[in-house]
C-alpha cells in the first residue's frame, strides 16, 4: 500500500502501482471524468502513471487552469496527427500553447488552404470519438533522432540534438502518430471533448529567424467544453463588431497612413472625444492636488544615459544627430531622443530651487507626447502606437506618505473608470525583474512599502511575479470591459531609484538633504489606447457626455430649416455639440444615416414642430419617439450632458 496527501490536509492509502485515475475514482466518479492530470509535489505529471508513496497529491480538472492549458496541448498533438493521416508528406515542428489556444508548425510545400481546416478539424473530432489511448515513452537520444530521421520529420530530430545531454527524452505514442514532447498529456484522445476550433493560417519562420525557413502555422482554439467554446467565438463575432479600426472609419474619427506609421490623424470628431476626455481629466487632476507641467520633447542623450534608459530603452527611442557648430567637428555633435516617458523631465522641474519636507507630496501631472520604436508588425490601430500621449504624473513624497498617497491614487482611479463605464478592475503587483537598476536592499523596502499601501487601502491583488519596472515594483491596474476582455491601463510605480541617479532631493525636518521617493502613476496609459478601449467598450454608442456630437437637428421640410438654425445656436451657447441636416432628403434616411454614425440624440423638425416650438426626440437604438416643447427639452439634455467631474 501506499500513502498519498491530499489539498484538504487528508490522506488516502492506495495500492501500490495506482494511478492519480485511480485516486480520482477513489473518490468520485464525475472527478474521475473531469480529471486530466495530476500534481505530484506541486509537479504537474500524467495522470495514467504511477503515484509515489508519500506524495503531496492534487487531481487537476478540465476546468481549472492547468487541465484547460494541457486541453489546449492536446489539442495541437491531436491537430498534428489529423495532419500526418491526412497530408503524410508534411513535417511537423512545434505545436505550443498559446492564450486562449494553440498552434502547430508545419513543414509543407504546397500551401494549406480554408477547405484543408475544415478537413483537418474534421478528422480530429473524428479522432476524439475513436478515444485513442495516448502512452508517455522514454527513448534513447540516438534512437529518438533515428526514428524521426527515417520518418522525415528532420525538424524533430533537429530538436532532439539541440537539446541538453541529460534531458530526458519522452514521447508520447497516439495510435500509430509518435511525437516528442515533455508532457504530461491527457491519458486518450477522447478526454479532449469537443470544445475546439481550428481557426485560421499564417506563415512563421523556423524558429523565429527570418533566415530560416517558412513554415505554416495553423491556429486553433481550444476549451473545457463546447458552451465555452461558443462563448469565445461570440466574444470574438463581438470584437469584430466593435473594432475600433472599423468604427473609427465609419464615424470618421480618425485614420492612419504609411507616411506616418504608428501615429494618429485625428479627424475633428475623433479630436472632439480626445479634448472631451482630456478636460475630464484635467478637472479630476486639479481637483485631487496635481499641478500640471509640461516638459521638451527633445533631449539630450546625457540625461538619459544618467537616468538608466539609454541603456535600458535605447532600441525603443528615436534619435536625432544634429551638428550644433554646423562644421562638422566632433565636438559639436550631439544624439538627441525624443522623449519615450516623461519621468527623467518631472525630476529636473522638481530639482529647481530647493525642496523643503514642507512642498511634499508634489503631485507633477503631465499630459506627455511620448514617442516609442514599434516594430512595423506590432502597431495595431489606437492600441498599438509609436505616438502617444500619456496621463502621466508623478508624485514626490516622503516614505511616510507612500500609503497615503497610494490609498487616494486607488481612490481617484476607481472613481474615474467608474466615469467611463467600467464598474470593475483587478489588481495586479509586479515585483522585481531579472534586468533591474538598484540593490536588493532598495528593491526590498520599496515592495514592503507598496505592498503595506495596498493593503492599507483594502485592495485585493494577485502576484505577477518578475513584471516590475527596472527601477521599482508596481501595481497594473486592469479593465474588464462589456464583453469580458481584459485591458491593462493603470500603474503605480514606487522608485528608489531615480530620485538618486537624477540628485533629487529635499530638505527634511532636521535640515539634512533626503532622496524623495517618486511615485510614478498613470490612469488611462495613453490617451490613444484608453479611446480605443472606449470605443470598442461603447461600440462607438457613447454615453451622451462623451458623444462628439451629442444632437443633430435634422429638417423634414425647408419650411423647418430657419427654426433648425435657431435650435442649433441655442444649443451651442447652452455648450452642447449639435449639427443640423438641413438636406432635401427623406427623414427616414437622415435617422438611417446619422444612426449608423452613432449620434445619441436626433431631432426631427416638420412644420408643426416649428409652429409648437417643440422637438420630435429620437433616441439611438430605440424606435420610439418623443415630442416634447424645446426648452424643456433644453433643460433635460443639459442636465444628461454635464460630464461626471461637474455634476
Amino acid at each position: 500500500m501506499i500513502e498519498v496527501f491530499l489539498p484538504d490536509g487528508s490522506s488516502r492509502q492506495l495500492p501500490e502501482g495506482a494511478t492519480g485515475l485511480d485516486l480520482a475514482n477513489s473518490i468520485g466518479r464525475r472527478l474521475a471524468q473531469d480529471a486530466v492530470a495530476v500534481r505530484i509535489n506541486e509537479q504537474l505529471s500524467d495522470i495514467y502513471l504511477e503515484l509515489p508513496n508519500q506524495a503531496q497529491i492534487e487531481i487537476v480538472t478540465r476546468t481549472q487552469p492547468d487541465g484547460v492549458e494541457l486541453l489546449r496541448h492536446d489539442a495541437a498533438h491531436v491537430m498534428a496527427q489529423a495532419v500526418k493521416e491526412l497530408y503524410p508528406e508534411t513535417q511537423v515542428t512545434i505545436g505550443p500553447v498559446i492564450e486562449n489556444g494553440f498552434y502547430y508548425d508545419f513543414a509543407r510545400e504546397e500551401s494549406f488552404t480554408p477547405d484543408d481546416l475544415e478537413r483537418i478539424e474534421g478528422r480530429m473530432r473524428e479522432l476524439v470519438k475513436e478515444d485513442i489511448s495516448i502512452q508517455r515513452e522514454v527513448w534513447e537520444r540516438d534512437a529518438a533522432i533515428t526514428f524521426f530521421e527515417e520518418q522525415g520529420e528532420t525538424y524533430k530530430a533537429q530538436i532532439i540534438r539541440d537539446l541538453p545531454e541529460d534531458e530526458v527524452i519522452s514521447l508520447y505514442r497516439q495510435g500509430e502518430f509518435i511525437d516528442l514532447c515533455r508532457g504530461p498529456h491527457l491519458p486518450s484522445t477522447g478526454r479532449l471533448g469537443q470544445g475546439f476550433k481550428l481557426m485560421k493560417l499564417a506563415g512563421a519562420y523556423w524558429r523565429g529567424k527570418s533566415e530560416n525557413a517558412m513554415l505554416q502555422r495553423i491556429y486553433g482554439t481550444a476549451w473545457s467544453n463546447e458552451k465555452e467554446l461558443n462563448g469565445y467565438l461570440h466574444q470574438l463575432e463581438e470584437a469584430e463588431r466593435r473594432d475600433h479600426r472599423r468604427l473609427g472609419r465609419e464615424m470618421g474619427l480618425f485614420h492612419f497612413q504609411d507616411e506616418a506609421l504608428g501615429s494618429v490623424f485625428w479627424h475633428p470628431k475623433g479630436w472632439t472625444l480626445y479634448r472631451i476626455c482630456e478636460q475630464y481629466m484635467r478637472r479630476r487632476l486639479e481637483k485631487a492636488g496635481y499641478v500640471e507641467v509640461k516638459t521638451p520633447q527633445l533631449v539630450d542623450r546625457l540625461l538619459w544615459e544618467k537616468s538608466g534608459h539609454w541603456e535600458k530603452f535605447r532600441e525603443h527611442m528615436f534619435i536625432a544627430e544634429v551638428d550644433e557648430g554646423g562644421k562638422g567637428h566632433s565636438e559639436d555633435q550631439r544624439s538627441l531622443a525624443l522623449k519615450p516617458m516623461n519621468c527623467p523631465g518631472h525630476v529636473q522641474i522638481f530639482r529647481q530651487g530647493i525642496k523643503s519636507y514642507r512642498d511634499l507630496p508634489l503631485r507633477l501631472a503631465e499630459f506627455g507626447s511620448c514617442h516609442r520604436y514599434e516594430p512595423h508588425g506590432a502597431l495595431h490601430g489606437l492600441m498599438r502606437v509609436r505616438a502617444f500621449t500619456q496621463d502621466d504624473a508623478h508624485i514626490f513624497c516622503t516614505e511616510s506618505q507612500i500609503e497615503g498617497e497610494t490609498k487616494a491614487f486607488i481612490e481617484l482611479l476607481s472613481t474615474i473608470y467608474q466615469d467611463f463605464g467600467f464598474e470593475s478592475f483587478h489588481v495586479k503587483f509586479s515585483d522585481r525583474p531579472e534586468v533591474r537598476a538598484g540593490s536588493d536592499e532598495i528593491w526590498d523596502r520599496a515592495e514592503s512599502a507598496l505592498l503595506a499601501a495596498t493593503k492599507a487601502a483594502g485592495q485585493d491583488y494577485t502576484l505577477n511575479p518578475g513584471e516590475g519596472a527596472f527601477y521599482g515594483p508596481k501595481l497594473e491596474f486592469v479593465l474588464r470591459d462589456a464583453i469580458g476582455r481584459d485591458w491593462q491601463c493603470g500603474t503605480l510605480q514606487v522608485d528608489f531609484v531615480l530620485p538618486e541617479r537624477l540628485d533629487a532631493s529635499y530638505v527634511a525636518e532636521d535640515g539634512q538633504r533626503y532622496q524623495p521617493v517618486m511615485l510614478h502613476r498613470a490612469i488611462l496609459g495613453s490617451f490613444e489606447r484608453f479611446l480605443g478601449i472606449l470605443v470598442e467598450q461603447f461600440a462607438g454608442r457613447f454615453p451622451l457626455w462623451l458623444a462628439p456630437t451629442q444632437a443633430v437637428l435634422a429638417t423634414i421640410v425647408t419650411e423647418a430649416n430657419d427654426y433648425a438654425l435657431d435650435l442649433q445656436n441655442q444649443l451651442l451657447a447652452a455648450g452642447l455639440r449639435a449639427e443640423v441636416d438641413l438636406r432635401n432628403e427623406k427623414i427616414s434616411y437622415k435617422v438611417r444615416e446619422h444612426s449608423l454614425q452613432k449620434v445619441p440624440v436626433l431631432l426631427a423638425l416638420g412644420r408643426r414642430e416649428a409652429e409648437e416650438k417643440t422637438v420630435t426626440v429620437r433616441r439611438l437604438g430605440s424606435k420610439e419617439q418623443q415630442t416634447l416643447l424645446f426648452e424643456d427639452f433644453l433643460v433635460q439634455l443639459q442636465a444628461e450632458a454635464t460630464p461626471p467631474a461637474l455634476r
